[in-house]
Protein backbone atom coordinates (compact mmCIF):
# COMPACT_ATOMS: atom_id res chain seq x y z
CA UNK A 1 0.00 0.00 0.00
CA UNK A 2 1.62 3.26 -0.96
CA UNK A 3 0.89 5.80 1.73
CA UNK A 4 2.81 8.89 3.91
CA UNK A 5 2.40 9.03 7.29
CA UNK A 6 3.08 12.05 9.46
CA UNK A 7 4.26 12.16 13.03
CA UNK A 8 5.14 14.40 15.73
CA UNK A 9 2.45 16.78 15.90
CA UNK A 10 0.80 17.85 19.41
CA UNK A 11 0.38 20.35 22.14
CA UNK A 12 3.49 23.09 22.33
CA UNK A 13 3.57 26.03 24.27
CA UNK A 14 4.30 29.13 22.57
CA UNK A 15 8.32 29.60 21.78
CA UNK A 16 8.57 26.27 21.19
CA UNK A 17 9.35 23.48 18.97
CA UNK A 18 8.17 20.59 17.32
CA UNK A 19 9.77 18.23 14.27
CA UNK A 20 7.40 16.69 12.45
CA UNK A 21 8.50 13.24 10.53
CA UNK A 22 6.48 12.45 6.86
CA UNK A 23 7.81 8.53 6.21
CA UNK A 24 6.57 6.79 3.07
CA UNK A 25 5.48 3.46 2.56
CA UNK A 26 5.33 1.59 -0.97
CA UNK A 27 7.18 3.88 -2.86
CA UNK A 28 10.25 5.94 -2.48
CA UNK A 29 10.78 10.01 -1.68
CA UNK A 30 13.44 10.39 -3.81
CA UNK A 31 11.65 10.43 -6.65
CA UNK A 32 9.44 13.10 -5.81
CA UNK A 33 9.21 16.61 -4.08
CA UNK A 34 7.31 17.05 -1.06
CA UNK A 35 5.60 19.56 0.14
CA UNK A 36 4.48 20.19 3.31
CA UNK A 37 0.98 21.77 3.92
CA UNK A 38 -1.65 23.29 6.87
CA UNK A 39 -4.56 23.83 7.55
CA UNK A 40 -5.74 25.78 10.27
CA UNK A 41 -9.52 26.07 11.67
CA UNK A 42 -11.65 27.83 9.24
CA UNK A 43 -9.32 28.40 6.31
CA UNK A 44 -7.96 26.99 3.14
CA UNK A 45 -5.31 24.42 3.09
CA UNK A 46 -1.66 26.59 1.98
CA UNK A 47 1.32 25.14 1.08
CA UNK A 48 4.32 26.16 3.56
CA UNK A 49 7.36 24.91 2.61
CA UNK A 50 8.16 21.91 -0.30
CA UNK A 51 11.70 20.57 -1.13
CA UNK A 52 12.62 19.45 -4.49
CA UNK A 53 14.18 15.67 -5.60
CA UNK A 54 17.89 17.42 -5.60
CA UNK A 55 16.97 18.59 -1.63
CA UNK A 56 16.54 22.24 -2.18
CA UNK A 57 13.90 24.02 -0.37
CA UNK A 58 12.34 25.71 -3.53
CA UNK A 59 9.36 27.56 -1.24
CA UNK A 60 8.64 29.10 2.21
CA UNK A 61 5.44 30.82 2.86
CA UNK A 62 5.75 34.53 4.57
CA UNK A 63 4.62 33.14 7.54
CA UNK A 64 7.12 30.36 8.47
CA UNK A 65 10.02 32.22 6.72
CA UNK A 66 13.27 32.39 9.30
CA UNK A 67 11.12 29.86 11.54
CA UNK A 68 10.62 26.42 9.77
CA UNK A 69 12.88 24.42 8.03
CA UNK A 70 12.69 21.27 5.80
CA UNK A 71 14.61 18.59 5.05
CA UNK A 72 14.73 14.67 3.93
CA UNK A 73 16.38 11.79 4.49
CA UNK A 74 16.07 9.54 1.40
CA UNK A 75 17.78 6.53 3.29
CA UNK A 76 15.10 6.56 5.89
CA UNK A 77 12.57 7.25 3.23
CA UNK A 78 11.21 10.31 5.32
CA UNK A 79 10.87 14.10 4.90
CA UNK A 80 11.01 16.56 7.68
CA UNK A 81 9.52 19.79 9.12
CA UNK A 82 11.63 21.41 11.78
CA UNK A 83 9.38 24.29 13.87
CA UNK A 84 10.74 26.77 15.92
CA UNK A 85 9.39 29.70 17.99
CA UNK A 86 5.78 28.57 17.20
CA UNK A 87 3.29 30.56 17.97
CA UNK A 88 -0.61 30.44 18.33
CA UNK A 89 -1.35 31.18 14.34
CA UNK A 90 0.77 28.05 13.81
CA UNK A 91 -2.10 25.95 15.26
CA UNK A 92 -3.55 23.70 12.10
CA UNK A 93 -3.28 20.24 10.64
CA UNK A 94 0.44 19.34 9.05
CA UNK A 95 0.01 17.41 6.19
CA UNK A 96 2.68 16.38 3.53
CA UNK A 97 2.19 15.19 0.26
CA UNK A 98 4.28 13.83 -2.74
CA UNK A 99 4.40 15.27 -6.03
CA UNK A 100 6.05 13.23 -9.28
CA UNK A 101 8.00 15.85 -10.53
CA UNK A 102 11.49 17.16 -9.19
CA UNK A 103 10.13 21.11 -8.68
CA UNK A 104 7.75 21.76 -6.77
CA UNK A 105 5.43 23.59 -4.88
CA UNK A 106 3.15 23.36 -7.94
CA UNK A 107 -0.47 23.00 -8.14
CA UNK A 108 -2.46 21.36 -5.13
CA UNK A 109 -3.77 18.83 -7.49
CA UNK A 110 -0.62 17.71 -8.88
CA UNK A 111 0.46 15.76 -5.32
CA UNK A 112 -0.37 12.50 -5.85
CA UNK A 113 -0.06 11.42 -2.44
CA UNK A 114 -1.10 13.11 0.88
CA UNK A 115 -0.48 12.15 4.45
CA UNK A 116 -3.54 11.67 7.09
CA UNK A 117 -2.22 14.69 8.67
CA UNK A 118 -1.31 15.52 12.14
CA UNK A 119 -2.40 18.22 14.45
CA UNK A 120 -0.20 20.85 16.19
CA UNK A 121 -2.14 23.26 18.67
CA UNK A 122 0.20 26.01 20.25
CA UNK A 123 -1.18 27.03 23.19
CA UNK A 124 -0.12 28.21 26.95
Amino acid sequence: QLQLVESGGGLVQPGGSLRLSCAASGFTLDSYAIGWFRQAPGKEREVILCINMSGATTYYAASVKGRFTISRDNAKNTVYLQMNSLNADDTADYYCAARRSWACPGPMGEYGYWGQGTQVTVSS
